[in-house]
């Protein structure tokens, strides 16, 4: 199903201060051993959409052969995980709500419209989809896959990706894979009841998920009466952020092109 793109924290929330003012950036003792990217970096205050003020404190900042920019950046209200040089939000732990007011809330109704059975999370980020679907439905099968083991790491330090990792009561918990989500290998045994394809780059729609073959080749690892559900927010924000809700401007949405070529009807 389309929804937004992914969510970004403008100038005026994320005004990264240099020269270590206001904060020090906290690394976390298990990613010691990997590249940081400069930590002449710090936290600041800005304007929350109730016009209130919140700081924005920058807990990591990393720079790895998949992500160019990766922060962890804290708030009283939620934690964020920020990808690429556009600052999009990629994940949110909301701290207040179980809810997080944004395209993720929709995962939670794939179970009711799928059968019984694993469900894949094509683009694992920092697992805010997996926390959702775990709360209302403690049962679930997850299996997430996530290309950059680095963003693991600190999903398992600041989301709370362990706990997810774990086994719960009703035996539902999140298996995380590191690896190409797209590849052969990414599927399982009897296919999947559902699979999310939440897959970003630089701000933009991953471009094999403009191809119909990509489609035609994940539907293939469903299971019979299974689902996909997709956030295929345009890279062109004219696009994706249509005015007056235009369900014909979506229709040109090269990801939408794809899906329709692929899926007649």
């Amino acid at each position: 199903m389309p929804a937004t793109m992914p969510l970004t924290l403008s100038p005026a929330r994320l005004l990264l201060l240099h020269r270590g003012r206001q904060a020090k950036v906290q690394q976390p003792r298990s990613l010691a051993r990997l590249r940081c990217a400069p930590d002449e970096v710090a936290a600041t205050t800005a304007e929350q959409q109730q016009g209130e003020e919140e700081e924005l404190v920058l807990l990591a900042s990393y720079r790895t052969a998949f992500n160019e920019v990766i922060m962890v950046i804290d708030s009283p209200s939620n934690r964020y995980l920020v990808l690429d040089p556009t600052q999009n939000i990629h994940s949110i732990l909301p701290k207040k709500s179980a809810w997080t007011n944004s395209y993720w809330d929709e995962c939670v109704s794939l179970p009711t419209v799928v059968p019984r059975g694993p469900v894949a999370l094509l683009g694992l980020g920092a697992g805010t989809a997996a926390h959702m679907m775990l709360e209302v439905w403690p049962w679930i099968e997850l299996i997430g896959w996530e290309i950059d083991p680095t963003v693991i790491e600190l999903s398992r330090d600041y989301f709370g990706m362990s706990t997810l990792e774990k086994t719960t009561e009703l035996g539902g918990s999140l298996s995380v894979h590191i690896g190409d989500a797209l590849s052969p290998s990414a599927t399982v045994e009897g296919g999947f009841a559902g699979i999310v394809v939440d897959l970003f780059a630089d701000g933009k729609v991953l471009p094999q998920l403009q191809e119909v073959e990509t489609w035609l080749e994940i539907a293939k690892k469903l299971m019979p009466d299974g689902r996909i559900m997709v956030n295929c927010g345009a890279g062109d924000t004219a696009v994706s952020l249509a005015a007056d809700g235009d369900v014909s401007s979506w229709l040109q949405n090269p990801t939408i092109k794809a899906l329709c070529s692929a899926f007649p009807g």
